[in-house]
């Protein structure tokens, strides 16, 4: 039998899971039902409720309590939970009270975490950045396995190269920095194949490992490597593109939308291009509807067939 602090613990870990019968938990921990009731006062002794009900559904299971007691996490958890709550604290949200909030406890987070885990969130956080929230349709999410962002961000740590499989072709890339933004995940790297930079797409990335090959940094593409990930996106990082002629001034376009939405290049004084994408063109006409400037789309043609087609259930739904 485990010493009775170990098991306490393991009964806690095992309760924030799900709800077991008295039978089911007995039996993963090796106990009594007798020895089981008592670790379950015990819990209730330190502030956690701890729930238990009669008959053929019964069982144990964890509520909520006036109190917060301490939480367990394990490893995986504490690093996900210190990742996003300093992500969320980096001014952010925007609000005062939530950021100073975010920061304690972060705080906290790290210095209770070991070692080895303090390790992975430094990695993690010191390699990221995060791109502007955005106004209108979200794109599809783009989910990325934990263990991918550890070794690339490792890799940025150590300064080593890493190789990944893009679209089925290996490459070696020098990793700089990883961009979060909209649910997606970017990495700033150079490609020794193509002798060029990129903005990868994490969720293309497969296979992906480090190097023992360590290399000195380069001259980065921009001051902003968010700015150069927006601007990458938007060139050629969607699945369909667009090319759109604003009948306004260049710095009053830049100023109206995010960077995220496209790259405008001037014309003249009174004219402009955008240039933009999405993983749709739905998602497009509804931008330049929220342009609230006029517009000419040069392209696609698919592109003009949603305009008309948003235009003649606008002008319908005016009675037009």
């Amino acid at each position: 039998m485990a010493p009775t602090t170990t098991r306490v613990l393991r009964l806690l870990s095992l309760l924030q899971d799900r709800s077991y019968t008295g039978r089911e938990l007995a039996a993963r921990l090796g106990v009594t039902e007798r020895t089981l009731r008592q670790d379950v006062q015990r819990l209730r002794e330190l502030g956690y409720p701890v729930h238990a009900a009669r008959g053929a559904v019964g069982g144990y299971r964890l509520g909520q309590g006036a109190n917060m007691p301490p939480l367990l996490l394990d490893d995986d958890e504490a690093v996900a939970v210190a990742l996003a709550v300093g992500l969320a604290g980096d001014g952010s949200t925007g609000i005062t009270d939530i950021d100073a909030s975010l920061g304690r406890a972060l705080a906290k987070l790290q210095q209770i975490l070991p070692k080895r885990l303090q390790r992975k969130v430094t990695a993690l956080r010191s390699a990221t950045a995060v791109g502007p929230a955005t106004v209108g349709s979200r794109e599809p999410d783009a989910p990325v396995p934990a263990a991918t962002l550890t070794v690339l961000a490792g890799a940025i740590r150590d300064g080593a190269t890493l190789l990944a499989a893009l679209a089925g072709v290996e490459t070696e890339v020098e990793p700089y920095r990883l961009i979060s933004w909209r649910r997606r995940w970017f990495l700033v790297a150079y490609e020794l194949g193509t002798h060029s930079w990129r903005a990868l797409p994490v969720a293309g990335l497969s296979e992906v490992r480090s190097t023992s090959r360590r290399f000195a940094a380069r001259s980065l593409p921009d001051d902003d490597l968010v700015a150069f990930v927006l601007r990458e996106v938007a060139q050629t990082g969607w699945k369909v593109h667009a090319r759109v002629t604003v009948l306004a001034p260049a710095e009053t376009v830049i100023a109206r939308i995010n960077p995220a939405v496209g790259v405008v290049e001037a014309v003249d004084a009174r004219t402009c291009v955008l240039v933009t994408g999405a993983d749709a063109m739905e998602t497009i006409a509804i931008y330049l509807s929220m342009l609230m400037m006029d517009f000419r789309v040069d392209g696609p043609p698919e592109l003009v067939e949603h305009v008309r087609t948003l235009a003649r259930r606008y002008t319908e739904a005016v009675g037009g």
